[in-house]
């Protein structure tokens, strides 16, 4: 299994990661703020398909380590949020909600959790990013999920920004060669 996410079709890519068990604990660090907000983003999550998800970003929040932020990305120094819609919401296996884009139109972000023996495999699939997005969102999700794997293993996280504009530059070759 690749860390790296697979584009799956014009607009959509995918990540899987393996991650310690049990279901209902990776389960929480998707739905939970106070745990969401440890690798991606806190606000409430209303538990049904139509609900809304409040998700407050603060990215130099995320690692201890000394990060810096690129020039491109200095209006999120201080955070940034919005509200998506949940679009199906069946615990603790999936959870689909919007994710509004740059353009006005909204994407679509699926977690899909499967247990393998005493593990769980997240399956992440993003679609319906605009084409000038799709760098930057795979190298979030990689870098977000790469916290997500630190903090249930109990390592410290690698900062957001020095890991993401190095991912951001690999999916810039990968996308292009593809």
């Amino acid at each position: 299994m690749s860390d790296y996410g697979t584009i799956i079709a014009p607009g959509a890519v995918r990540f899987e990661r393996l991650l310690p068990g049990p279901i209902e604990r990776v389960w929480a660090y998707l739905t939970e703020t106070d745990k969401r907000g440890t690798w991606l983003a806190t606000g409430a999550v209303e538990p049904r398909a139509g609900g809304q998800v409040g998700l407050n970003f603060l990215h130099s929040g995320l690692s201890p380590l000394p990060d810096e932020i690129p020039a491109k990305y200095k209006s999120l120094e201080k955070g940034a949020s919005f509200t998506a819609r949940v679009t199906r919401w069946e615990p603790p296996r999936l959870l689909s909600h919007s994710w509004p884009e740059p353009s006005g139109d909204e994407s679509e972000v699926t977690f899909e959790l499967t247990p393998q023996g005493g593990d769980i495999l997240l399956v992440l699939t993003h679609r319906r990013i605009g084409a000038e997005q799709m760098t930057s969102v795979a190298g979030g999700w990689h870098t977000h999920l790469g916290i997500l794997v630190d903090h249930l293993h109990g390592r410290v996280p690698q900062p957001f920004f020095i890991t993401h504009s190095r991912l951001e530059g690999e999916y810039e070759k990968r996308i292009a060669s593809a």
